[in-house]
């Protein structure tokens, strides 16, 4: 019964996150090489070292457009009432007069310092009329303008996007080294549980959270190892965490974590080993009984068994868990933008709170609606949501008409025009 008096005393959030970060440490995750040509593999994973230019890009001077390769020189004065005429060769260097016709990527001819562009110009046989002066280099990149040999390009512990592999490719590599992808494993506790694609009875529901817990770390690139559904039952809950722990290089527990007769998981883990609990019961809405949690040098993430409450604790303990378990230089915040608030958002003080709200775009102005706080079960307030603003724990709320940081689930940004 004094499980049921609730929790004395809450944890600052900021403070839990801080302490539990300092009290594992990772080593470098192992390396992997893959091939460019394998995109799909490539793209979102976290660079192992480096990626140095081994030559200038480009590495001679090219075309910028479909045109003729001249010196700028031999344009000075030419313009509609002035025309300049040219006399087109095919060698690979020009002298005064002379111009070749070049393609978009084109070499540029030793000589040639500028391009003017097809539609600026008139041929008849071999000769070349133009109508505008033109300036040096223009329409040419030049050697080295875009990527200086020796040049870090991407960095170790980025993750990878198109661009950088693109241009990674564009320098000449084959092949790039990344990290390994870390083991998730996650654990459902609950005797209410039952499993998806099995018959619910009527008292009972389907475990929804693994699967959204699941795809919230394949997102951020890791590996799941799902462990499954454990009854409300001590030493069944003990075996399933030691088991993880053998295998996966985190643990995602959700269920079981409040402050009820059968919430056995924080209690149960102390019982396997140390330093165990870090933190538990926090002063966060609606997360509040979310722990964190060590054993054997490896994060355990103890989350709610309510949907919202287990997906505001992942944004706040998983995501910066699982960036430095992948190897990022820093972790990966939710892209934010600032938006004008339609109506107050309560908050309460001594708590931060996570409020679920919708970005539209409305006459031109980004505005954020408040979506309704049902509880942290109703996980359709987050498919009625692209973002969350997160209020203070000194704040009791913020006032309609104000502008707000969002912090985006996605880009899906209603146009009400």
């Amino acid at each position: 019964m004094v499980k049921l008096q609730g929790f004395k005393t809450l944890t600052n959030v900021d403070e839990a996150l801080k302490t539990w970060l300092a009290t594992w440490q990772t080593k470098e995750p192992q390396q992997v090489l893959l091939p460019l040509t394998a995109v799909a593999n490539v793209s979102g994973r976290i660079l192992a070292e480096d990626v140095i230019a081994t030559d200038d890009l480009p590495c001679f001077n090219r075309s910028a457009m479909d045109g003729y390769a001249i010196r700028y020189q031999d344009s000075i004065g030419a313009s509609q009432s002035n025309f300049v005429k040219l006399t087109i060769v095919d060698t690979d260097n020009i002298t005064i007069g002379q111009a070749k016709q070049v393609w978009t990527g084109n070499p540029l001819p030793e000589g040639a310092d500028a391009v003017v562009m097809i539609e600026n110009t008139e041929r008849n046989g071999n000769t070349l009329t133009i109508q505008n002066a033109l300036t040096p280099y223009i329409n040419v990149i030049q050697h080295g303008e875009d990527v200086k040999k020796d040049q870090i390009v991407a960095k170790k512990g980025t993750r990878l996007n198109p661009y950088n592999i693109g241009l990674a490719a564009a320098l000449g590599y084959s092949t790039l080294k990344v990290y390994k992808k870390p083991t998730i494993a996650i654990i459902a506790t609950g005797n209410e549980l039952v499993t998806i694609g099995t018959q619910a009875d009527k008292h009972q529901i389907y475990d929804s959270n693994k699967i959204i817990l699941t795809a919230m770390c394949q997102e951020l690139g890791a590996e799941i190892i799902d462990f499954g559904i454990v009854k409300d039952n001590t030493d069944d809950i003990a075996e399933k965490i030691s088991q993880a722990l053998k295998t996966a290089d985190a643990l995602i527990t959700t269920g079981g974590t409040s402050v009820g007769g059968l919430d056995f998981v924080p209690d149960t883990i102390n019982k396997i080993g140390k330093p165990g609990v870090i933190a538990h019961g926090l002063a966060l809405r609606p997360a509040m009984p979310t722990g964190v949690a060590v054993l054997n040098n490896k994060p355990i993430m103890i989350l709610s068994g309510n949907p919202v409450a287990s997906i505001i604790g992942f944004e706040v303990f998983g995501r910066p868990a699982i960036c430095r378990l992948l190897g990022l230089n820093k972790t990966e915040k939710r892209p934010v933008l600032k938006a004008t608030l339609t109506r107050k958002i309560p908050g309460i003080l001594g708590r931060k709170t996570y409020a679920r709200v919708l970005v539209k775009l409305r006459m031109n102005e980004l505005i954020v609606e408040p979506v309704s706080t049902k509880g942290p079960s109703s996980i359709s307030t987050m498919t009625q949501s692209n973002g969350y603003v997160i209020i203070p724990e000194n704040c009791e709320g913020i006032k309609e008409g104000e502008t707000v940081i969002v912090h985006m689930f996605n880009n899906n940004i209603e146009d009400e025009a």
